[in-house]
């Protein structure tokens, strides 16, 4: 399914929490499930490199007015 090609769009980073090794700590579920449950939408890492992810990226169609 193709997108209008005037969709503009709005992004977010989470950076999951991690220990001293760099190394994801906990499961970002929960911050996870809310951004989604705001529209969000994972769309790539950023990530370490050694491993582990430092940035989530996602993105939502900004929709005018400002609601998502």
């Amino acid at each position: 399914m193709s997108e209008p090609d005037d969709v503009r769009w709005e992004y977010e980073t989470l950076r999951p929490p991690r220990d001293e090794t760099r190394k994801e700590a906990t499961d970002p579920e929960a911050e996870l499930n809310e951004l989604g449950a705001e529209g969000w939408e994972l769309v790539t890492t950023i990530d370490y490199e050694g491993g582990g992810s430092k940035y989530l990226v996602f993105k939502r169609p900004v929709v005018p007015n400002g609601r998502a």
